[in-house]
């Protein structure tokens, strides 16, 4: 009997760092930019975006393309970012789980 009351208070333990973490990482800032930083980005841990900053230089009213490449570029930087820190926080806590 002791040892499931041993496991459970375990799951607990675990349930309570995993909000843990997941709470550090939505308060984290994490930043994209794209080639020569002509587009800077800023999103939440949740996936919110906070900040777009483009570079005078890159505005270009006969070259919308080049812009929205830019912009979609430091996007997907930005999101790389959020998901590889929350695979390293939250990972460690699904290591060698049988699911």
């Amino acid at each position: 009997m002791m040892n499931m009351k041993k496991m459970m208070q375990q799951a607990q333990d675990l349930q309570k760092n995993m909000k843990k973490a997941q709470a550090e990482i939505e308060e984290t800032t994490f930043y994209g930019t794209s080639a020569q930083d002509l587009v800077k980005v800023a999103f939440t841990g949740d996936r919110k975006l906070t900040n777009l900053d483009i570079s005078a230089e890159l505005i270009d009213p006969e070259d919308a393309e080049t812009l929205s490449d830019m912009i979609a570029q430091a996007v997907n930087n930005a999101l790389v970012e959020i998901d590889k820190t929350t695979e390293q926080k939250m990972g460690k806590f699904t290591k060698g789980l049988p699911f």
